[in-house]
């Protein structure tokens, strides 16, 4: 029944084009030297993805935790991170073409810190973007598109310097996809 609605397909599309602008934007800005041009470009998107689009999650990690709270059903929420999956994987190989040097794409584990050092940071900036999330779902459209703007770029300055600040795995998973480079990919 559920497959059948014209709700669940256009959400499904949302995710996917959500996602594909997120990753874009944000796998563009990584071009610029440090951490202060993704962050910031992840912010200002994510916060006009929710104020235009209506708050996809275009994140896998939001989307888990929206199936764990029972705020959506298991086959809108399989169905939407596939659409996150398919969509980061089209922005990163949008990127790969456009960019010369596609080493910027990838997060990896920077030499501040190790792995486990690395997955603590990622684990809380993701942790505090869900918590904004689930806090602005009960905001209109721009105080909503605030919040979560403002928690991306926190938790991507935050996190950066040692995991490159993903909180997405689907921004984690394309480039990866793309590249073939999967050093330390579990940790985002």
């Amino acid at each position: 029944q559920e497959l059948r609605s014209g709700h669940f397909w256009r959400g499904v599309l949302v995710e996917l084009a959500a996602t594909l602008i997120f990753v874009g934007v944000v796998l563009g800005a990584s071009a610029a030297p440090g951490p202060l041009a993704p962050a910031l470009a992840g912010g200002l998107v994510a916060g006009g993805l929710v104020c235009t689009l209506g708050g996809p999650q275009a994140n896998p990690a939001l989307t888990l935790a929206l199936l764990c709270t029972r705020k959506l059903s298991i086959l809108r929420g399989a169905a939407g991170v596939l659409a996150q999956c398919t969509g980061a994987t089209l922005a990163s190989a949008a990127a790969r073409a456009a960019l010369l040097d596609d080493t910027s794409l990838v997060t990896r584990v920077s030499a501040v810190g190790t792995a486990g050092t690395a997955l603590a940071w990622e684990t809380f900036a993701t942790f505090q973007l869900a918590l904004a999330a689930f806090a602005a779902a009960e905001q209109t459209a721009p105080q909503a598109g605030l919040v979560l703007g403002s928690a991306v770029a926190a938790g991507a300055l935050a996190a950066g310097p040692f995991s490159g600040g993903s909180m997405n795995p689907a921004r984690s998973l394309g480039p990866a996809i793309v590249t073939g480079v999967w050093d330390d990919h579990w940790v985002s």
